[in-house]
């Protein structure tokens, strides 16, 4: 994400923070360097212009020039015009209605339906109750799309096959809505391969029968500048109310994120960060920042633990490795709770100078490997996993053979799971030990 424009302003900031003294030649240098990852990262050529002019005027001011790092000052205002420049805060969706309505508009291939299942999955964690609506009446591949990610996700999809007036299908739907007691109802509408008037005519209609509290459009991140024109026309016709970029993940240069408010107005209100349903987050202007910096998002990470991870079946494992009681059936549970988290490049990259390890490590060789470790647990018998002292040299050959690895491989899992056991043993007795003595004995696996 952004590892083109991250990677230069990083260099940039190395040399910022070697300078003792500042000058205006010095100062306008490292800007220099500034504007053009900014440029190369297809941000608006206004909006890097006038970005660059406020950092440079802040970056001038006494209280910088007079600091023991001048360096480290202007970088945090880099930080903050950053933050500014992406939209302050993150914006929430309003959904006051009852029921409350969502128009989900963009150009054909932006990723609409697939956004839409996200939001739909997002909103009924929160405790909502929405309704997808198949509001696409020229592309049957939609609805059934649509209507597949509503059964994946056990919520209600509202499709009616055949009818090519929009304005009835919403009608049925709002009455459909109210029915079954559904709060908030999620209109996929139709897209084009570019804006057309009729198009427009359409949501627009659509707009005024449904009046929705938010009109979303779904832009490719991919696509830099353009996606920003595109969001000028579409707020033009409708006045959206803000955007969701899809495939951030893949975006390696980030001038659609950094443009858009600043052109349009318009907030980014949620990113796509991968294919799976749950690779979808709110937009934090701070977070974003900071990732793109290289400072990491922790807080992003704690999220989606805190979503992943099932707190009483965490109580349990720490119970059982104070206990060491370990065994191959929860290393197995373990390998697939990591999974939840998302992909190890997407983890590291949240990590404060983790765009660093991206570059000299090889996670795929390393999730592959997760992979083939989980394929051996699960040729195991329970009994197996329970107690690998079972494991003699004609149930390793069945292992082996069942998960497509040699016997070496196993062997050397199977001495990992033991060094690991020995370790939690240690740890426990050493708990215990310090218990006796009175002393307050640092809980290494008790969470705060």
């Amino acid at each position: 994400m952004f590892d083109s424009l991250s990677g230069k302003l990083q260099n940039t900031f190395r040399n910022l923070r070697g300078l003792g003294k500042i000058s205006e030649a010095n100062v306008s240098d490292s800007l220099r360097e500034v504007r053009l990852a900014l440029l190369e990262a297809d941000v608006n050529f206004k909006v890097a212009r006038d970005f660059i002019e406020r950092v440079k005027a802040k970056s001038m001011g006494a209280e910088v020039v007079q600091s023991i790092q001048p360096g480290q000052q202007i970088i945090k205002i880099i930080h903050d015009e950053l933050v500014e420049l992406l939209g302050s805060a993150n914006a929430g969706l309003n959904l006051s209605g009852n029921p409350a309505c969502v128009l989900m508009v963009g150009l054909h291939g932006s990723g609409k339906t697939t956004s839409s299942g996200k939001l739909a999955r997002l909103l009924h964690k929160q405790g909502r109750q929405p309704l997808l609506v198949a509001a696409d009446v020229y592309r049957p591949a939609a609805m059934d799309q649509l209507e597949t990610l509503g059964k994946q996700l056990d919520i209600p999809t509202f499709v009616k096959r055949g009818e090519q007036d929009v304005s009835k299908i919403a009608r049925e739907a709002l009455d459909f809505a109210k029915a079954n007691n559904r709060n908030t109802l999620i209109f996929d509408t139709a897209g084009r391969l570019q804006i057309d008037e009729p198009l427009v005519q359409e949501l627009v209609r659509l707009r005024e029968l449904v009046k929705p509290q938010e009109i979303l459009l779904v832009l490719d991140a991919a696509t830099g500048q353009e996606s920003v024109n595109v969001a000028t026309h579409f707020d033009k016709a409708l006045n959206i109310s803000g955007a969701i970029l899809t495939k951030l993940d893949g975006d390696a240069r980030g001038g659609a994120a950094l443009s858009l408010k600043a052109v349009t107005g318009k907030p980014i209100k949620f990113v796509g960060v991968g294919e799976k349903l749950e690779d979808f987050e709110p937009f934090h202007p701070e977070r974003m920042a900071s990732r793109i910096l290289g400072m990491g998002d922790v807080v992003s990470l704690v999220e989606r633990a805190a979503e992943a991870v099932d707190l009483n079946d965490a109580r349990r494992m720490e119970e059982k490795l104070r206990k060491g009681q370990f065994t191959m059936e929860d290393f197995l549970e373990q390998l697939r709770q990591l999974k939840k988290l998302g992909s190890l490049e997407s983890l590291v990259g949240l990590l404060p100078g983790g765009d660093q390890l991206l570059k000299g490590g090889d996670l795929n060789k390393q999730e592959k490997e997760f992979r083939r470790m989980e394929g051996m647990i699960c040729a195991m018998t329970f009994q197996e996993r329970r107690n690998p002292q079972l494991l003699n040299a004609k149930r390793r050959i069945r292992i082996a053979k069942g998960s497509g690895v040699s016997v070496t491989e196993l062997n050397s899992l199977l001495n990992r799971f033991g060094q690991m056991q020995q370790m939690m043993k240690k740890m426990g007795k050493f708990q215990k030990m310090m218990a006796r003595m009175g002393g307050a004995a640092p809980n290494l696996l008790r969470r705060g």
